[in-house]
């Protein structure tokens, strides 16, 4: 796996903080990891006592959304470390920085609401696979919201800093075919 990308910068339009890169995995890379994804224990993702439609497994850190908060988790796995290597590149830290992987399966129909990743996790690195997802962001200003979106194309990254991370929300609507989504994450000092 190769640490030479294609173009890195913010996409007109987009929040500042929000850089996104095309083809950040191969075609090759995102096929072997799809296949990796199938024997891994994804459970459906629960939030204050429901279930979500996407599933979910994490690595490094778990966050439980039934007030308990961070936990650890199984190690990232081997499979996972050149990716992180590269998710490290992009967001121009160390490796280690990168101290929590979560895999996301979107089945058909399953998307995410709106929100902002947890206070404590600080940077964020997405990856997306097999299939374009729209993902939305929106922040309010005064008594409206401002709102834009970008396409995350398959074998895609984004990198969440500053006011894309800690001003904006995200979300993405119900995918129409199966999805994967890599997001590692920094955890906050404190």
């Amino acid at each position: 796996m190769s640490d030479q990308f294609s173009f890195l910068g913010p996409k007109a339009g987009t929040p500042e903080g929000l850089e996104y890169r095309e083809h950040f995995l191969s075609p090759e890379d995102e096929q072997a990891l799809a296949e990796r994804f199938k024997e891994l224990p994804f459970k459906e993702f629960e939030f204050q006592g429901f279930l979500g439609k996407r599933r979910t497994v994490s690595f490094g850190w778990h966050y439980a959304f039934d007030g308990s908060g961070l936990h650890e988790a199984a190690p990232i796995p081997d499979f996972l470390l050149p990716v992180r290597g590269k998710a490290a590149v992009l967001a121009g830290l160390p490796v280690e920085a990168l101290q929590h992987a979560l895999i996301i399966e979107y089945a058909p129909g399953a998307g995410i609401g709106w929100h902002k990743d947890r206070p404590v996790f600080g940077d964020v690195v997405g990856i997306s696979l097999l299939a374009p997802a729209r993902m939305r962001f929106r922040r309010k200003t005064g008594d409206k919201w401002e709102r834009t979106h970008l396409i995350a194309e398959p074998r895609s990254a984004y990198l969440l800093t500053g006011p894309a991370r800690t001003e904006w929300e995200h979300s993405i609507p119900p995918m129409e075919e199966l999805r994967y989504s890599i997001t590692f994450r920094t955890l906050r000092a404190g």
